[in-house]
Order: structure tokens, then C-alpha cells, then sequence
């Protein structure tokens, strides 16, 4: 082979390789309008076990916020427009397991960031992990303070914290009828419940209520009779859980069973889910349930969602079911990316950060902002009422009902 043809090999091959690397950078920069460039977020959800379907509605908030910013080509930031997808494991909640998925997440499958579990307890445990890697978790369905209560700097939750959760129905109890006396509160022996009990007893306090009866049940209990009995013979005006879903409808059915009729029944997690009434038909009936948000919510934003209006036709039309809170808030968790990677106009794990850290923004879901420990404090609660003709109503803030609140609940024998 002569010299010559030698050299202009040489250039060919220089050429391709320059081709090479120019149509990576092109990748990279997603001129093509976001096909060859992607953004992978990571979450270990409980698909099975106790809370599968809570999980599950979690998993449905995060796959329609992709398929919907996927329509518009993706997340836009600096020059570049980016595809999202979603790595998800179930961690059959279990919060050793979700731990342990969420480490493969960052370690083998590379994903950039990282999204929430389900429950306070796993959430506690996956943070731990993402702020180990100093990777960003955004996360929408663990309300604990204790998870923020550890100088972590990697974890952001979008919801109101747990001792908030049942502010509203005690409000909305009291200005219904002012002369109520008494509440009697049942708790799972969980973090999250525990928060949310010890925060619903000091502000009943707050407000002059006695607090008759305050006790603690096993997680995942199969029988609460006995606490039903004690706080019958206390005959509160109101009864409050803090649990999960499985639990009200466990507690529900007992009461009835029993003869314990409040003038007010009011969960932290349950009653807003459509499997509560399915489980227990008329007995759900008038049966509260706090909302970190509702449908009915008067919010108007510029979001792939826009209003809570347009986000719940986009879920019923997907999924053949009025959306409930978790998968809101679940749908927002990403939202919070979003924004922060077009304030950021980088994927850069720290820049990220950064900017979630400053970033204060009203989305569909409410505001989106966070305390120095992570938190929202700055979105409130809502309430939800299920209603004898069958429906999930929101009654509370007023400015949101689109239902007065049905007080008092009849004892059952009059229903």
C-alpha cells in the first residue's frame, strides 16, 4: 500500500470519527428534540405488601407526569431538551428492601435522581441512602418531620408534614358546631402516625377540646376492638385515626360492630381512597378523610397539568378513576424537577439540588417550596367527605367545598 493512499485513509478516519463525536454531541445537546437525550429517575414503591395500593396510586402520579412532559418533548434547559424515564422497584413495603433498591437505583443502574417510596418508614430509610450518594430525592407520600430532622441535605418533601395532617377536620368540626367537647384519637404505632396523632392532640388542645382517649395500636393489626370499647365509654364527639388505609377500614367496621358512633369520624390516610368505600359501601358513608389535595382545588399554573381541573381528566381517562392525593402530589414530586433543572439549565446532581432547595413555585398541586430542613411547610390540608349518594366530596376550605359538610354522623342504628 503507497504512502499516499496511507495518508488519505488516515484523513477518512479522522473525518468519521470527527462525525462520531459531533452526533454525540448532538445526542447530548438533543437537538433532535429531546429523542436521544434522557433523564432517568429511580424509586423503589410498594406494588405489594400492606401498602400496595397506595403505591400503586404513586406510581400512577409519576408514569402520567412522564407521559405528559414526554408529549411536549421533554424537559427543556439551557440548549438542551430531554426525554424522561422511570426505573421503578417494588420494595413490597418493606423499608429494608426499599432501602436496599434504592441503593442498586444510584450504584447499578445509574439513574440521575431519585424519587419517593410510599409511607413515612420507607421514606426514612431511602433518604438515608440518597443523601449517603448525595443524590437528590424528591419525595411526595413520606410526611414524618422525623425524616428531615437529621441535617440531611438531599431530601425534599412536597406534602404538608405529618403533625398538620388533621388540623383541618378539628377546624372544620368546631366551626360547625362550636359546643363540641371531646375527641378520642387511635394510633398506628408508626412514625408517621405517631406524628400525626401527637400534632392533632396538641392543636385539639390548642382549641379547647379534651383529649378522652389517646392509644396506640400494632402495625398491621387484625383486631382494635378493644380500643373501640374504651373509647365508647368515653362517648367522644369526635373519633380520629392515624393510620393507613387497611387500618380505617379495619377500625371502621369495628365501630359499627360495636356501637361507636361520634358525631365525627376523621382519618389521616383512608377515607379519600376509592378502595375505602369499596370495601365498606353505605358504612363509609359521612366518614372524613384529610387530603393533602383535592380536585376541587382552585389553583391555575403554568404546569404540563395546568389545574387540578385538567390533571384529574388526564388520571380518570388513564387510569378510570378520580385521582386521589398521593398520586397529586406524586405527579408534583417530578414537577420539582422540573423546575429546578430549567432554573439550574443543568443536569448537575448539586446544581439540582441548589435549585430545589430555592425554588418556590405554584403548581397544580399547590405551592411547591421548601424549609431549610426540606419540608413544605407552606401548602395546607384539605377535607374530604364521603357522601350518602355514593361520592368523594371535598368540603374543606370553604373556598374549595364543593359539598357542606355532613354533621353530625348518625349512630348507626339510625342510618
Amino acid at each position: 500500500m503507497s504512502k499516499k493512499l496511507l495518508i488519505v485513509l488516515a484523513v477518512l478516519l479522522i473525518a468519521a470519527l470527527a462525525l462520531t463525536a459531533c452526533g454525540g454531541a448532538k445526542s447530548e445537546k438533543a437537538a433532535d428534540g429531546g429523542k436521544d437525550c434522557k433523564i432517568t429517575f429511580g424509586a423503589a414503591v410498594s406494588l405489594t405488601g400492606k401498602y400496595a395500593k397506595e403505591g400503586e396510586y404513586v406510581k400512577n402520579g409519576y408514569e402520567l407526569y412522564v407521559e405528559e412532559i414526554n408529549k411536549k418533548g421533554g424537559i427543556a434547559f439551557g440548549d438542551k431538551k430531554c426525554l424522561t424515564e422511570l426505573k421503578i422497584y417494588d420494595d413490597e413495603s418493606n423499608a429494608d428492601r426499599s432501602a436496599q433498591l434504592v441503593e442498586k437505583l444510584i450504584t447499578e443502574d445509574k439513574v440521575q435522581f431519585l424519587l419517593g417510596p410510599y409511607g413515612s418508614g420507607n421514606t426514612f430509610a431511602t433518604t438515608a441512602i440518597a443523601e449517603k450518594y448525595q443524590v437528590p430525592m424528591v419525595e411526595a407520600n413520606g410526611a414524618a418531620t422525623k425524616i428531615f430532622n437529621r441535617g440531611f441535605k438531599y431530601s425534599f418533601a412536597v406534602l404538608s408534614p405529618a403533625p398538620n395532617y388533621l388540623r383541618g377536620i378539628i377546624d372544620m368540626s368546631l366551626d360547625k358546631d362550636p359546643g363540641l367537647k371531646t375527641v378520642a384519637i387511635v394510633i398506628e404505632n408508626g412514625a408517621f402516625a405517631l406524628e400525626v396523632a401527637q400534632g392533632a392532640k396538641d392543636y385539639a388542645e390548642e382549641k379547647g377540646l379534651e383529649v378522652v382517649y389517646f392509644e396506640k395500636y400494632a402495625k398491621a393489626a387484625k383486631d382494635v376492638s378493644s380500643l373501640i370499647t374504651a373509647m365508647k365509654s368515653k362517648n367522644p364527639d369526635i373519633v380520629l385515626g392515624a393510620g393507613h388505609l387497611q387500618d380505617t377500614i379495619l377500625i371502621m367496621k369495628q365501630a359499627k360492630d360495636l356501637g361507636l358512633s361520634p358525631k365525627v369520624f376523621g382519618f389521616s390516610v383512608g377515607p379519600t381512597s376509592g378502595e375505602f368505600r369499596k370495601a365498606l359501601g353505605k358504612d363509609a358513608d359521612y366518614v372524613l378523610g384529610a387530603a393533602q389535595w383535592t380536585p376541587e382545588m382552585k389553583f391555575k399554573t403554568d404546569d404540563v397539568f395546568g389545574t387540578p381541573q385538567k390533571f384529574t381528566e388526564l388520571y380518570k381517562a388513564k387510569y378510570n378513576e378520580t385521582p386521589p392525593y398521593q398520586a397529586a402530589e406524586s405527579a408534583a414530586a417530578l414537577i420539582v424537577y422540573q423546575k429546578a433543572i430549567e432554573a439550574a439549565g443543568s443536569l448537575d446532581k448539586d446544581k439540582v439540588r441548589d435549585a430545589i432547595a430555592a425554588l418556590d413555585y405554584d403548581s397544580f398541586y399547590g405551592k411547591l417550596k421548601f424549609n431549610e430542613q426540606g419540608m413544605n411547610v407552606y401548602k395546607p390540608m384539605a377535607v374530604m367527605q364521603n357522601y350518602t349518594d355514593g361520592g368523594l366530596y371535598t368540603v374543606w376550605p370553604k373556598e374549595a367545598a364543593v359539598k357542606d359538610f355532613l354533621f353530625p354522623a348518625p349512630a348507626w342504628g339510625d342510618r
